[in-house]
């Protein structure tokens, strides 16, 4: 057996198969660059290497983690993206002065070695996706070209196994994904009808309410809601033990003042005193006449009649039966089952631009399924508070079909003007944009 030692051919070919050995046994990305910039240092003796995915520097000899923004790693990037329009990016070659511009070239006089080779890194479909910056003294000898180029290869399957490129890296994926990008851009522009929602409410038109005639207590209801109801029918009756009671001592009152003038009429054809007194008790008698009459009048006005044909629109009779009242609250409607229409509270954060007849669909909740048609009347200019809080615009719509139910509610689709679909989708988020940065 010879004890000669191995050549040094052999030597190089045992470090390329160990270099490849480490970065096919790399577990993670990071392990595998500091192998491709580090690990093959003492084989090809350069100053320096970088290596660059995607366009980003990843790794650099001798450094645990580039700088972003160092001027050797922007530089790298810089020509990195240059070398790759070129030819070389097809193979592993020596860089030329000519292939960079006059920036990148002072930047490797300054920053890097003269002799550089690039090797690029490509997938199985041979699409570049990275390369690496290896810059010495030396020039480069067409084996070590070679070698770096099976190393090359070699790292650029480890890398893909650790670290797939994305889809919409992939050149042809990207004209894959610009196209529908192209097409979704293009639908932004169709013009829509805008459009909002809102709850609404059927409501009678033109109807008449029925508002307390006094201050008292509601004694009882003579209607159920939404019964039919014909002129002179008793409504509403409120109690009137304390009215009867006062119309009692009026009348009594009246009385009294009516004796107490015709005593002293008959005194004053022989009392001066009685005489001068007949007009202030005449007074008297008028005083408390009118007083009997006010009673009288109150007393009458306990009973509220219809004043004619219709449906009592209220909601329920017992929450008001034994409830104090002031005069002209609001007890119920009469209302023409016919003749209803549509009352909509739009927020003002949803206030659009409306035209007249602008065409109007409601979805009760009580049948979401089934639509019914309107037509804008008219919109407030002023908003108002709603039961719930918010403040609101009231819109007030007719029914183009067979009207619904009175008293049902559900949400309006109120239509605008034609818009492009992005003001239709994005509005709201703008208007919020708008007012968090104050434009």
């Amino acid at each position: 057996m010879s004890n000669t030692p191995p050549l040094s051919g052999e030597r190089v070919f045992a470090q390329f198969l160990d270099i490849e050995r480490q970065a096919r046994s790399a577990d993670t990305s990071e392990a595998l660059a500091y192998c491709i910039v580090n690990d093959s240092q003492p084989l090809f003796g350069f100053r320096h290497a970088a290596l660059v995915i995607n366009g980003t520097v990843r790794a650099v000899t001798g450094v645990t983690q580039p700088a972003p923004h160092a001027p050797f790693v922007a530089f790298i990037e810089r020509a990195s993206a240059q070398l790759q329009r070129h030819s070389q990016q097809a193979q592993c070659a020596v860089v030329q002065a000519a292939s960079l511009d006059q920036q990148s070239r002072n930047d490797w006089l300054a920053l890097s070695a003269p002799e550089v080779l690039w090797a690029p890194l490509k997938d199985r479909k041979g699409r570049v996706f990275g390369g690496i910056w290896c810059a010495r003294e030396q020039p480069w000898q067409d084996a070590e070209t070679l070698l770096v180029e099976q190393l090359a290869h070699a790292f650029s399957h480890a890398w893909l196994a650790l670290e797939p490129q994305p889809v919409w890296r992939r050149p042809r994926w990207r004209w894959k994904l610009m196209v529908p990008c192209v097409l979704l851009v293009g639908c932004l522009f169709i013009p829509v009808h805008q459009s909002v929602l809102a709850p609404a409410e059927v409501v009678p038109l033109n109807g008449r309410v029925v508002a307390a005639p006094l201050d008292g207590v509601i004694q009882a209801f003579a209607v159920q809601p939404n019964q039919s109801v014909h002129k002179g029918d008793l409504l509403v009756r409120f109690d009137d033990t304390t009215l009867k009671a006062q119309a009692d001592v009026a009348e009594r009152a009246l009385n009294v003042a009516e004796a107490e003038y015709r005593a002293s009429a008959q005194r004053a054809f022989q009392d001066t005193d009685s005489k001068a007194r007949l007009d202030f008790l005449a007074a008297q008698v008028e005083q408390k006449r009118a007083e009997r009459d006010y009673a009288n009048a109150l007393l009458s006005r306990t009973e509220i009649h219809a004043e004619r044909d219709g449906i009592a629109v209220f909601a329920d009779a017992d929450r008001w039966v034994g409830k104090p009242v002031r005069t002209g609250e609001r007890l119920l409607d009469l209302a023409d089952p016919a003749s209803v229409s549509l009352r909509i509270e739009l927020d003002v954060g949803d206030a659009i631009r409306l035209k007249p007849d602008a065409p109007i669909t409601l979805f009760l909740d009580s049948d979401p399924l089934t639509p019914h048609g309107a037509l804008l009347d008219r919109v407030a200019y002023e908003s108002e508070q709603t039961p719930a809080g918010n403040l609101a615009y009231r819109l007030d719509a007719r029914f183009t079909g067979e009207p619904p139910r009175i008293g049902l509610r559900g949400t309006a689709k109120v239509s605008g003007q034609y818009v492009p679909l992005a003001v239709y989708l994005f509005r709201r988020p703008l208007a919020v944009l708008r007012q968090s940065v104050g434009l």
